[in-house]
């Protein structure tokens, strides 16, 4: 592959992709209660298992062995109104650049049932995913909030034209059942089940979606990793599609002051409130 050639960043694998809501029996579904179970279970398996560090894989603690719980990170997430709790082992953060939920990444990845069936895997890099681009909103929850907490690496180029990186992002991500497929069962998944993604985050690529001049991570004003409840001038559409998001008529892009390309540092009144997002100043 050559670098000239990289524009979107791909994924194999179809596991990860979102689930339909009629995969579910979403009637009798109690997302709360369930979120209650799954961190019981997790918090369990991160007590009773540790790191192997000389094969990378988890094993029972079987010696005395450093648990998981000890070494983990927590991130307290609110989705679709239910608190969970994600874990995840951050075993080198990356040196680039984070993603946000809406963002595209390259990377590899394991995933694993708590009993350590291995469900799908991706272990080679490729641009291709069928049709599909890796575009975190279109996949697992566990990934669109997990993935944040790493950065892509740094590219370097061959001799050969191709390309590697060094210093990404890996780490393991433990995920609760209601940020992957609720109660809805997948191959070699059973429903209510809590997985484990063993990652590395090769690269990101922003993506400015509404070609405004903001990349869509920085349009996420309140910062909750939620881009549907960002719509400063609440039309209906959020910041992150909204040409105009402050809908003063004037493009956000055309909001740039000092023509510096940015129109996140232009503050014509001085009120703290960039132009973009203030409909006071045209």
């Amino acid at each position: 592959m050559k670098i000239k050639n990289i524009l979107v960043l791909f994924i194999i694998g179809l596991v990860i992709f979102s689930c339909k809501k009629d995969d579910d029996d979403s009637d009798n579904y109690d997302a709360a209660g369930q979120s209650i179970i799954d961190d019981s279970v997790l918090i369990d398996y991160l007590k009773t298992h540790y790191l192997n560090e000389v094969d990378g894989g988890i094993w029972t603690i079987t010696n005395g062995e450093t648990p998981l719980m000890g070494q983990v990170n927590t991130q307290n997430i609110i989705y679709n109104d239910v608190a969970y709790k994600l874990y995840y082992l951050r075993q080198n953060e990356g040196s680039s650049i984070a993603p946000s939920a809406v963002d595209s990444i390259y990377a590899t990845y394991t995933g694993m049932l708590l009993d350590s069936t291995v469900f799908d895997t991706k272990t080679t890099f490729s641009w291709n995913i069928g049709s599909s681009p890796a575009i975190l909103s279109g996949l697992i929850p566990g990934w669109q909030y997990g993935f944040t907490n790493f950065k892509g690496g740094t590219v370097v180029q061959n001799a050969d034209e191709s390309f590697d990186f060094e210093d990404y992002g890996k780490g393991i991500l433990f995920i609760p059942s209601g940020l992957a497929y609720r109660n809805a069962s997948q191959s070699l998944i059973d429903k209510n089940s809590p997985l484990i993604f063993e990652i590395e985050l090769k690269n990101v690529n922003l993506i400015d979606h509404d070609l405004d001049g903001i990349d869509s991570k920085f349009e996420d004003l309140n910062g909750d990793n939620n881009f549907t409840n960002d719509d400063t001038d609440e039309d209906g559409i959020y910041n992150y599609l909204d040409d105009d998001d402050d809908g003063d008529g004037v493009l956000t892009k055309d909001e740039d002051a000092n023509g510096d390309g940015d129109p996140t540092n232009d503050d014509s009144n001085g009120n703290g409130i960039p132009d973009y997002l203030d409909k006071a100043t045209k």
